[in-house]
């Protein structure tokens, strides 16, 4: 593979997007062997596409992560960036949104916009991309362009406009009229060639509807077009041509074109529309970066010959290193060279740079302003760092990525491959930031969080093909907590132990009460040295070591307050062991007199759903023992409900959310506080974790 060098104002960085399903990675592949780029057409459910070439996408004939396919048509170079649909893996949609100028949303011709179809028109509208609405699967059994553009027009606004309509629908479908031309063309075979052909005469007045209702919207968005169009006076093609090219790169109209990817129909026309309507990179407004040294702005034009800066928007590991995919924004970007990772402040030498096609890799001595390409074995850059040059320093803004909504628990099924798993696991979130790696102090579980339960099984069975450690994966053990619901006094032990020599002698007395606003805190009162100074110490730990395994289920203990009133010593055989071990004793003895209580965390919840769902939504929210505090109409017209819920009830609630709005509903979850778990559900608890302990 060899990929020529382009100027920055003949290349398209375009992202496509779509809820999952609507055939994003089979548009890929056609445009791919429309431009010559490969000789046959793969397919999603055999693996052999050259976007899904990773083996969990082949596996699950899905996309989870993005791919970069660079293609040329009509002299010009367009990398297409191929993103996952499923919200499972939406870092690499955030990332792919984050370096592309355009984005092509695709829309089902059958099942029209559906959630994934909003979250990718609502992203690439916040990233400020300009867009072109492909409605695809026009050769599907139930297609409708007609009703797919009306829903299309209904839910994403008034900004779509046909640009081209299909003739024929299912098994029929056959070719398209492109209306602002008035040109129609037939597809005579699977090579998706297409022939000039006259419009259909029964197509002849709705073609006429689509392109007035085109003309107009060009129009209104042109101060001189629109005075011409009230007039009724004549518009030159070149203009309208302008006007709409202007209009789509400023994000006021989205062009609809239609066809069917897998039938290779309708893409060469796509094709010239993103050549002829959506921007370069110099057509889009210069990059903003900041001097890390003093945090002042720089503005950094599309310019090969500027300040080089160059954004890592992917990372990938493998046992030869890393390889980090990356757009220049500015400058040119030389192999054997050095730049500044600005961020961390790091010189990191570039050695090998390739322009990427899905797995395969074209070597090249540089990367321009506006394109995108790969370097290999970056010392310290990841994944939303900034390289530029050494004596300029510029960071970008980092992506922001979404927050972890689901956990488990990881064990390696082989005792010996503990440190293994864990070299394993930070390879894993070099590759992927929204994956994160932790430990539970308490359980001592190793945590993986991610985006749900589809995104952490993936990021599992890469480690296992990966760094060749299989691990068993269950819901993290909850994090429960024990504590007193009484004040008691005068709770006396005394630790007396003779072995022949010098003996351990020590006796306490203390109280133990409730201590609502602190986790712990340890006071003296003892008068006339009842319990020498130096061996005060030895009763504070002692206590405190008695915090970390509760006498109720072995959780940590919280909320007391423990008081030394009094006790005795012995001249020879008191030491500070003695008293640690009287005072751990009297703090068991202390906590079963206390009411012992078990706490559990509580989660608060802030879930955005279309307003239809909020019944079910708080139904099943009583069901978890939540308490909803709230629901109210929010900013983008769904509804914000507001809840508490204990974590042991929504430890699955991003599986549930999507089964109960079929994917419209978004939720935030952060602890918020502990209660007192009912009775009836503290004995199973209970029961549970000394049947753990004894085996």
């Amino acid at each position: 593979m060899q990929m020529e060098q382009y100027a920055p104002e003949r290349i398209r960085n375009v992202g496509l997007f779509s809820h999952g399903g609507a055939g994003k990675t089979s548009l890929a592949e056609a445009l791919l062997f429309d431009s010559g780029v490969i000789n046959r057409l793969g397919r999603v459910e055999d693996g052999t596409t050259v976007s899904d070439f990773d083996p969990d996408e082949t596996k699950r004939h899905l996309s989870v992560s993005a791919t970069v396919l660079p293609l040329t048509w009509r002299d010009h170079k367009i990398n297409l960036l191929d993103a996952p649909g499923f919200a499972d893996f939406a870092g690499d949609i955030r990332a792919t949104m984050r370096v592309a100028d355009a984005a092509i949303i695709l829309v089902d011709a059958a099942a029209g916009v559906e959630v994934g179809t909003e979250q990718a028109w609502k992203g690439a509208c916040q990233h400020r991309l300009s867009r072109l609405l492909y409605v695809n699967k026009m050769d599907r059994e139930n297609a409708d362009f007609a009703r797919a553009i009306a829903s299309a027009q209904e839910r994403l606004g008034n900004s779509v406009v046909p640009l081209e309509m299909p003739i024929g629908a299912e098994g029929s479908f056959r070719g398209v009229i492109e209306v602002l031309h008035r040109r129609a063309f037939l597809y005579a075979g699977r090579d998706g060639k297409m022939e000039e052909a006259p419009i259909p005469p029964e197509l002849v007045e709705e073609a006429e509807g689509y392109r007035a209702q085109l003309i107009e919207r060009i129009a209104e968005n042109d101060d001189a077009l629109i005075e011409k169009f009230l007039n009724d006076e004549p518009i030159a093609d070149a203009e309208l041509d302008a006007a709409l090219k202007e209009a789509v790169c400023s994000g006021a109209l989205v062009p609809a074109l239609c066809g069917a990817a897998t039938a290779n129909k309708g893409l060469q026309a796509l094709l010239d529309a993103i050549v002829d309507y959506l921007p370069a990179p110099t057509e889009k407004d210069p990059a903003i970066g900041k001097n890390p040294q003093d945090g002042e702005r720089v503005e950094l034009p599309c310019d090969p010959a500027g300040t080089t800066v160059a954004f890592v928007f992917k990372t990938t590991v493998d046992r030869f290193g890393t390889l980090s995919y990356f757009r220049v924004y500015s400058g040119t970007v030389q192999a054997d060279s050095h730049l500044l990772n600005a961020g961390k402040g790091q010189d990191e030498r570039l050695g090998h740079l390739y322009f990427l096609c899905g797995k395969e890799q074209a070597p090249t001595t540089r990367i321009v302003a506006g394109d995108i390409g790969a370097v290999v074995k970056l010392a310290a850059t990841r994944t939303g760092d900034t390289l530029c040059d050494p004596a300029r320093p510029v960071a970008l803004d980092p992506i922001t990525f979404p927050k972890p909504l689901f956990s488990a628990a990881v064990l390696p099924k082989a005792k010996g491959d503990v440190d293994k798993m864990g070299s394993g696991l930070n390879q894993l979130i070099q590759e992927d930031p929204t994956l994160q790696i932790g430990r539970d102090p308490v359980t001592g579980e190793t945590i993986v969080s991610g985006l749900g339960e589809s995104h952490v099984q993936v990021a599992t069975e890469r480690l296992a093909r990966k760094s060749g450690v299989h691990v068993e994966v269950k819901l993290p053990r909850v994090p429960y907590r024990e504590t007193i619901a009484a004040t008691v006094r005068g709770v006396k032990y005394r630790h007396k132990k003779q072995t022949g020599g010098a003996g351990q002698f020590g006796e306490v007395v203390i109280d133990m009460e409730p201590l609502p606003d602190e986790d712990f805190a340890f006071t003296e009162k003892i008068v006339g040295g009842t319990v020498p100074r130096q061996y005060i110490p030895g009763v504070e730990k002692g206590v405190r070591e008695s915090l970390d395994h509760g006498p109720i289920a072995g959780y940590p203990v919280v909320n007391v307050r423990v008081t030394l009133t009094d006790g005795s010593y012995h001249t020879v055989d008191s030491n500070e062991m003695a008293f640690k071990i009287a005072s751990a004793q009297a703090f068991k003895e202390a906590m079963q007199r206390a009411q012992p209580t078990l706490l559990e965390p509580v989660m608060a919840l802030r879930i955005s759903i279309p307003g239809t769902y909020t019944g079910d939504i708080i139904s099943d929210l009583n069901a978890k023992r939540a308490h909803v505090q709230g629901a109210m109409p929010d900013d983008d017209g769904l509804t914000l409900v507001e809840a508490t819920a204990p974590l042991s009830e929504v430890q699955r609630y991003a599986t549930d959310l999507r089964q109960l709005t079929q994917g419209q509903g978004i939720f935030e979850m952060a602890f918020d506080h502990y209660q007192k778990v009912p009775p009836h559900l503290a004995e199973g608890i209970i029961a549970a974790a000394q049947g753990a302990a004894a085996h």
